[in-house]
């Protein structure tokens, strides 16, 4: 995920998904350099919920 685009999804998950900057570093450390699985891991810990996994499926499908 090129460095822009990550800022923007981390802002994204702060603002519109309510994530704290704690519950995005626990998914940080478990993903190892592909930060593309930031969101099923958020799902995994129950971090986010199912809804909130597809809205931040549909804003990676889209940017």
């Amino acid at each position: 995920m090129p460095t822009i685009t990550y800022h923007r999804f981390v802002k994204f998950l702060q603002e519109e998904i309510n994530l704290s900057q704690e519950c995005i570093a626990i998914a940080q450390r478990n993903v190892d350099h592909n930060l593309g699985l930031i969101p099923m891991v958020l799902w995994q810990y129950g971090l986010v919920t199912i809804e909130q996994l597809d809205k931040i499926y549909d804003w990676l499908e889209t940017s």
